[in-house]
């Protein structure tokens, strides 16, 4: 992991410092409001349907035992015992008061944390593959690029007010898990035709009230020239993204307006003119980071261990669990530890203090102290010995994280909703825990197979229902809750847009109408294919007739 130098840390000590005082003035009625707003935005502080909400930034989706463990202190302390992780690999509290937030923000910054950049226009938390370093898939790590990226924005004075926030995603293996195409850059890691380390630039993407999937603007952009070319993708929307329309601020609106061979044309004009005067990213530079970055001290393994395979054999809950929880590891004798938060009756993403510290404790014991955090709004423990796997998932178990459901129906995406945001127009929480108990047996769930849903309660998409398999989207129907269903959506290599089926449903009708899409799905699929599958071969019309079936009956 990347350890704060001197500069690092003074910058995020003196931040608290600065937003103390801030705080002050606003208690004591100095600041109105409004006066407050910038300020508490520049710091992570929302203020939300019910109280003061803190994001926190979490690089790369990447923590340490001991933060996660410092997560859990804030909880407890200062809010309601629990935290959420979001689909930015960012944590929310949700309850804290205004007069506890510099103290919340003097506990992030003593293990290495901040809320900087996580609002406001300018670039956001860059986010990563949560499985980066450890994919067996992985052409090179991409936290090293994630981390070069967020020394070089944070506080960036060109690029601290932009026409709308900006959000990065870098990947190093061509299985995208970190959801490229639906962010305003995303970065691939690959090599040309000579073994040379590269990028390919994607740009334009997003989601909100007008989705696109993002365009590859450069095949290959050789690493060298990775800032100068962010730098000239960000000067040229500096320059003409619109500042007079909100809902026509993102750079996607303006790469769509203008074409993206003229977008990328502009770019490289601009990036020719800061080759010799811009910030290169020298081979000294990189290697430095890199070092950050180093694989942790593995032992030499043998890729089978007769004592777990032998309990996945007998042990029908760990067998499940180990099926749709784990994934290959690049390490012989290794696995990556996939910890669901979508239980039955839980809110997705949400965690407990006492189930953050085992976590950190399982972390600390069996993953080199390392975990992730996914834009799943999962986490992942991603050095853990096959030989242990039984005992990590014993201490998953016993704090009731071991549910097995990874990838599958239940493992739903969902953002706070009505219950807690003041841009909501419906509840996503209940939506998401009802599908969860309508689905809750584990034997149907295996059986229906891969399927991504994600609810959103508003059209800004902070729970990317555009790009589930299922997306629901919460909207008002004079002052009732109803909801809007896209199908066909991906946010993988093979990005899609969700494609509006049937009309919207009411909140007591959802649920069963997710049934009868699962149900559709079942009698129309091939041998062995997921639900993408079927409805890109198949199309939207029998699910349509289906789904206005229902809705008629």
């Amino acid at each position: 992991m990347y350890r704060y130098d001197t500069l690092d840390q003074n910058l995020v000590d003196e931040r608290a410092r600065q937003f103390r005082g801030q705080v002050a003035r606003r208690l004591s009625g100095e600041l109105s409001e409004a006066e407050f707003r910038p300020l508490r935005l520049m710091n992570g502080l929302y203020l939300q349907l019910h109280a003061y909400m803190v994001r926190v930034a979490i690089p790369y989706g990447t923590l340490s035992a001991d933060q996660m463990r410092a997560l859990a202190y804030i909880a407890r302390t200062w809010d309601r015992g629990y935290g959420h992780f979001t689909t930015r690999q960012n944590i929310q509290f949700n309850w804290p008061n205004l007069a506890d937030v510099p103290d919340i923000l003097d506990a992030l910054a003593a293990v290495e944390m901040h809320a900087i950049q996580t609002s406001g226009n300018c670039i956001r938390n860059v986010t990563a593959d949560a499985y980066a370093g450890v994919a067996d898939d992985e052409v090179a790590d991409p936290r090293v690029y994630a981390e070069i990226i967020r020394q070089w924005s944070s506080l960036h004075p060109e690029f601290s007010f932009l026409p709308r926030k900006f959000k990065v995603a870098v990947t190093g293996a061509p299985q995208d898990r970190a959801a490229l195409r639906v962010h305003d850059i995303g970065l691939r890691l690959c090599r040309d035709s000579d073994g040379a380390l590269g990028f390919e630039v994607m740009v334009g993407g997003g989601q909100g009230r007008t989705p696109m999937i993002g365009t590859t603007i450069r095949s290959f952009l050789p690493e060298a020239d990775l800032l100068t070319y962010l730098e000239a993708i960000l000067r040229v929307y500096n320059m003409l993204g619109r500042r007079d329309n909100l809902y026509k601020a993102r750079i996607k609106i303006l790469v769509h307006s203008l074409g993206a061979e003229t977008f990328a044309a502009m770019v490289e004009d601009e990036w020719h003119q800061l080759e010799d005067t811009g910030p290169a990213l020298p081979a000294h530079e990189i290697k430095r980071i890199r070092a950050f970055f180093l694989p942790p001290t593995y032992e030499d393994l043998e890729a089978t261990v007769p004592e777990f395979e032998a309990r996945r054999r007998q042990d029908t809950a760990f067998a499940r669990w180990c099926q749709t929880n784990l994934a290959r590891h690049r390490r012989s004798g290794y696995a990556i530890v996939d910890v669901s938060l979508k239980p039955e009756g839980g809110s997705p993403g949400d965690i407990m203090a006492e189930q953050m510290e085992a976590v950190a404790d399982l972390a600390k014991r069996y993953s080199f102290g390392e975990i992730r955090v996914t834009h799943a709004q999962n986490l992942v423990l991603p050095h853990v010995k096959l030989a242990e796997l039984s005992a990590v998932w014993e201490g998953l178990a016993a704090a009731g994280l071991e549910t097995p459901n990874v990838g599958l129906v239940t493992d739903i995406i969902a953002c706070p909703g009505l219950d807690f945001c003041n841009l909501a127009n419906a509840r996503s929480i209940p939506v998401a825990q009802r599908i969860i108990e309508r689905f809750r047996n584990l034997d149907r769930q295996h059986d229906i197979g891969e399927l991504r849903i994600n609810i959103s309660g508003c059209i800004n998409a902070c729970g990317h229902h555009h790009v589930g398999h299922i997306g629901i989207l919460g909207v008002d129907r004079k002052g009732e809750e109803y909801y809007q269903i896209t199908l066909g959506g991906s946010s993988d290599e093979t990005a899609s847009l969700g494609k509006v089926v049937g009309p919207s449903f009411s909140y007591d009708a959802i649920t069963d109408a997710v049934e009868v899409i699962v149900t559709t799905y079942l009698a129309q699929r091939c041998q062995g294919e997921r639900f993408l599958d079927t409805y890109r071969r198949v199309g939207a019309q029998p699910f349509k007739e289906d789904l206005y079936g229902i809705a008629q009956g």
